[in-house]
């Protein structure tokens, strides 16, 4: 792609079988606010549009329409957070709202949670690690452990991987392209 036109992702939007609901666990378990909220002009369903952030006036939207028995087909929704300690209150709360089929994974380049939500959309929760290994890679993750003793064993299992290297590496390689 030429240097001209650079998109980046901003948003995503999902269907909903209960809207009510839904905006309810996203703000209850990410903290989102509800930005605007109403009927569609050129879409015809309600639309909750959700943010964390001033600076973006939604980076959730949120719409009724998802027929009942209807199969989600979101692959994933990604939250970052910034720490352990934040991946595992997130855990939590999502616990406490409903969510389902929690389990843990550590990609090696990050280490991420991933759960159901009262839909069946599944939801990831990440923070990056330092280190760049090839994608697809999991090992189990298991938050209860100590930070320090996930940490040591994420760079054990990273440099044991013939694809490892520093993100830095990584990232210098990805300008390149």
């Amino acid at each position: 792609m030429s240097s001209a036109a650079t998109p980046q992702i901003s948003h995503f939007g999902v269907f909903c079988r209960d809207l009510d609901h839904m905006v309810a666990f996203y703000t209850s378990v990410f903290g989102l606010t509800v930005t605007d909220r109403g009927q569609g002009h050129t879409m015809p369903y309600e639309i909750a549009f959700l943010s964390s952030s001033p600076r973006q006036h939604h980076q959730l939207a949120l719409a009724s329409s998802r027929a009942e028995g209807a199969q989600s087909t979101v692959m994933q929704i990604s939250f970052k957070v910034r720490s352990l300690a934040e991946l595992r209150e997130v855990r939590h709360g999502a616990v406490a709202h409903g969510a389902s089929k929690m389990r843990g994974l550590n990609h090696g380049n990050a280490l991420s949670i991933y759960f159901n939500d009262p839909e069946d959309n599944t939801v990831e929760v990440y923070l990056d690690t330092p280190w760049y290994v090839a994608q697809p890679h999991g090992d189990p993750l298991d938050l209860e452990r100590p930070d320090g003793d996930i940490w040591a064993e994420t760079e054990r299992i990273c440099r044991a991987d013939p694809t490892f290297m520093p993100v830095e590496e990584w990232q210098s390689r990805f300008n390149r392209l």
